[in-house]
């Protein structure tokens, strides 16, 4: 008997065994890499953290928390008319990093920040009541005495840049996602 399957169509024996060969070490391969590729997503713990829900409701006007997100501190901070107005009052040409208020708010009343030095990522003082504010009366890094104003941009000192803002939207008046 002949190596061909039939001898009109030119397909033999051994076109068929290398077709299979090849699929089955393909699907082979496939199911090595996929566990290999898999286990470098991110675990459920670390998804979990990739963002947080606050309530704001309980914040007064002129009042701040602290959360943690991602293992830093953020600071949530419910300003009053006297701080919006003197953030909106700052001439850009008075800045290190020259950012508006209005590009670092959603809502003027509500300022949220990533509680981390631009310096030597120290956590600046400022959030709690009773603490030193610095001479802007935003933030003050007492380790290497950055001043930070009511919108969280460096005025003074040695910090290159603003305190950073995280990604956040409102979900309702009461309750913001940061993250």
């Amino acid at each position: 008997m002949s190596d061909s399957a039939s001898p009109s169509d030119g397909v033999t024996r051994r076109d068929f065994l290398d077709l299979v060969t090849w699929s089955t070490l393909a699907v082979g391969a496939g199911a090595i890499a996929w566990p290999l590729i898999d286990q470098m997503n991110p675990s459920a713990d670390v998804l979990a953290l990739s963002s947080i829900e606050v309530d704001i409701a309980p914040i007064a006007v002129g009042g701040a928390v602290t959360v943690k997100w991602r293992g830093k501190p953020v600071f949530i901070r419910h300003r009053t008319e006297e701080e919006i107005s003197e953030a909106g009052a700052v001439s850009l040409n008075e800045l290190r990093d020259p950012q508006t208020d209005a590009e670092r708010v959603v809502k003027p009343e509500w300022l949220i920040v990533v509680g981390v030095c631009t310096h030597l990522g120290c956590v600046p003082l400022g959030n709690k009541p009773g603490e030193p504010r610095g001479d802007y009366g935003g933030y003050f890094c007492p380790c290497h005495g950055s001043h930070y104003d009511t919108a969280a941009r460096i005025r003074k000192g040695p910090a290159p840049l603003n305190l950073a803002v995280p990604t956040y939207a409102f979900l309702t008046d009461t309750s913001v996602r940061i993250g």
